[in-house]
């Protein structure tokens, strides 16, 4: 089962620093954080996507499928090639591009 990690609570904003899970003290004087734009609450539905889907792999093939699968979508996303057949017929899965 993949972990449920409250995102919003990891502070990324010191470079080079440690990353920490707690979210750092607020001052009176600190302003209050922005509401999420559409494309934060766009990406974050993606990331919710992707992450039950990653869990309904685990279930029915393990973690090594999962994170194979995972690692291998990555690297065609950074090659630029397909991640899906897009063929003449809706479906046709047995045609579907083959990692080299």
């Amino acid at each position: 089962m993949m972990s449920k990690v409250d995102m919003s609570r990891l502070n990324f904003k010191k470079p080079g620093g440690p990353v920490s899970a707690v979210p750092p003290a607020r001052s009176e004087t600190q302003p209050s954080p922005a509401e999420p734009t559409e494309e934060d609450r766009s990406k974050d539905a993606f990331f919710a996507q992707v992450g039950e889907l990653a869990e309904a792999m685990i279930a029915q093939h393990g973690s090594e499928f999962a994170i194979g699968t995972l690692v291998l979508a990555a690297k065609f996303v950074a090659e630029g090639r397909p991640l899906v057949s897009r063929g003449a017929e809706a479906g046709e899965a047995a045609s579907a591009a083959k990692p080299v």
